[in-house]
């Protein structure tokens, strides 16, 4: 962190909006790339996994969270044996991506509920500046 300036409450939020956002784009190429057909296990897409980190900041104490990476899932590609298919392998198999679409939906809906909350928890903040500004 730069400098010794302790974070505004809207740094803070601003934080927290990014990493809503980082989920929620995640999310959305793991959609996207539900059902992609490969020819083998390697190219085959596998999902995108936003991973947090605390950050504190020592001048207030206050927590934040930033994106220390994003990194491809582990999950084994599905084979499927379709011999039609153009990308059929010599066993007329194809790889599908392993993107389970109604836990990348729920992703998807989680995050943007907390985005929201974010947003409501800065505008409630800014409110209450102003109305204590008022009454000076």
């Amino acid at each position: 962190m730069a400098g010794n300036n302790p974070l505004t409450l809207f740094q803070v939020t601003g934080r927290a909006m990014s990493a809503q956002l980082v989920r929620m784009n995640a999310a959305a190429s793991n959609l996207a790339n539900a059902g992609t057909v490969t020819t083998t296990e390697q190219e085959a897409y596998r999902p995108l996994r936003p991973v947090f980190a605390e950050q504190l900041d020592q001048a207030n104490g206050l927590s934040t969270v930033r994106v220390a990476a994003v990194k491809r899932s582990d999950a084994t590609p599905i084979r499927q044996h379709d011999p039609g298919h153009p990308l059929a392998d010599a066993n007329g198999d194809v790889w599908t991506a392993p993107v389970d679409e109604n836990a990348e939906m729920v992703e998807m809906l989680e995050s943007s509920r907390q985005y929201q909350n974010v947003v409501e928890a800065m505008q409630t903040a800014k409110q209450l500046m102003l109305e204590t500004m008022r009454m000076k």
